[in-house]
């Protein structure tokens, strides 16, 4: 089991930038693919972006390709989301997931408690 924590979230403008990051407690996270999921009050959690064990590889949701930044540092057990040029429909709560294996094709079987972000117009 892998326990998370989220930080990072915050108010910023729209067009500026937040990084959150997840720091990861256990000793399986570098072997785990990790990710970064959003949920709006009365809507559905939607994927955002995620990354295998090693970082090599990465995926994404369209809305945010080529704004939002996935990255792990297996080191210090810690996932990252780098958003830039954000925009008010970016405003959500963001929650870390810990895969269930390498690539996350298994799902994922671990969540942190959500970090809000809000973005103003």
């Amino acid at each position: 089991q892998v326990q998370l924590v989220e930080s990072g979230g915050g108010l910023v403008q729209a067009g500026g930038s937040l990084r959150l990051s997840c720091a990861a407690s256990g000793r399986t996270f570098d072997r785990i693919a990790m990710a970064w999921f959003r949920q709006a009050p009365g809507k559905e959690r939607e994927f955002v972006a995620t990354i295998d064990w090693s970082g090599s590889s990465t995926n994404y949701r369209d809305s945010v390709k080529g704004r939002f930044t996935i990255s792990r540092d297996n080191a210090k057990k810690t996932v990252y989301l780098e958003m830039n040029r954000l925009k008010p429909e970016d405003t959500d709560v963001y929650y870390c997931a810990a895969g269930v294996g390498p690539f996350g094709s298994g799902g994922f079987g671990s969540w942190g408690q959500g970090t809000q972000v809000t973005v103003s117009s």
